[in-house]
């Protein structure tokens, strides 16, 4: 059983306040709990408050990096393990092909952009770097692929008792695609997403904002229920949401496109700080 717990659901820059406190404003940020095994999806602002409220120490902790763009790791000076001495954390994330993982993060955590670097920190540290792979953590099997997005970006699959849960924040399946959204040969994720029972994918923008972004790395919240529908998913997460959008407009999307009647087999809504779901 995956237990998912949403901490951080907006995109690009953190964006609190009165206007979106109800879906909240910290960046990507997913908690998954599997038995006594804590795995957490990127290190947005949302990590810092995850690791405030753990409620025990865990042995092993895995952190998995879809990407090195500020808002997907600027929490990671702040989650509270890091300066556990007793933490063993393993860090995973897109290869380059000219710098290893850890001197790419160690541009964010190094002075002057942080105080603290990565060799001063009392924790153990052990880093993996992925591109199209596939490998196991007990009986938890997680295929990670590229996706469309600018710099080396990972999407990640996870699977456990044959449940699946895929995770592409950040994407643009319609950019390059043959026929998007018809042609699942030429889409971007689609392997990753196909037949998944929880998707929780990028949707920071609607269809007229995406007419002038083209090639920015996002999808827009029909791309996403079209991509979705695509890959035979059963629940969709919006996710990924604009920093300038409120709340108000996000409920607003919501139900025009329940309204319209679009994929009705398809359940789908927009990812709110603190939701759990479990598969």
């Amino acid at each position: 059983m995956m237990k998912i717990k949403f901490w951080g659901v907006r995109g690009s820059i953190p964006s609190s306040g009165a206007l979106t406190w109800q879906y909240g404003g910290n960046t990507s940020c997913v908690e998954v709990l599997i038995k006594d095994r804590l795995i957490i999806l990127d290190a947005g602002t949302g990590i810092r408050e995850l690791g405030l409220e753990l409620d025990r120490e865990y042995e092993r902790i895995d952190l998995f990096l879809t990407h090195l763009h500020m808002d997907h790791i600027l929490g990671m000076g702040f989650f509270k393990p890091f300066f556990n001495p007793r933490s063993v954390i393993h860090i995973w994330g897109p290869a380059s092909f000219n710098e290893t993982l850890e001197n790419r993060l160690t541009r964010y955590l190094s002075p002057p952009l942080f105080p603290v670097r990565f060799r001063d920190l009392p924790c153990t540290l052990h880093f993996h770097e992925i591109s199209r792979s596939e490998f196991t953590l007990d009986d938890l099997k997680i295929k990670t692929d590229y996706v469309c997005h600018p710099g080396p970006t990972i999407g990640y699959r996870l699977t456990l008792d044959e449940k699946v849960l895929t995770y592409i924040p950040d994407h643009e399946p319609a950019l390059g695609a043959i026929n998007f959204p018809n042609n699942n040969e030429w889409t971007s994720g689609f392997e990753l997403a196909k037949g998944a029972d929880l998707l929780i994918h990028d949707a920071q923008f609607t269809c007229q904002e995406y007419k002038h972004c083209v090639g920015w790395g996002h999808s827009s919240f029909k791309q996403a229920l079209d991509f979705a529908a695509l890959a035979g998913v059963s629940k969709l997460k919006f996710f990924h949401h604009n920093p300038g959008r409120t709340d108000e407009e996000i409920q607003t999307i919501e139900e025009d496109l329940r309204g319209r009647g679009i994929h009705e087999d398809l359940t789908f809504g927009a990812a709110r700080e603190k939701d759990t779901l479990t598969l």
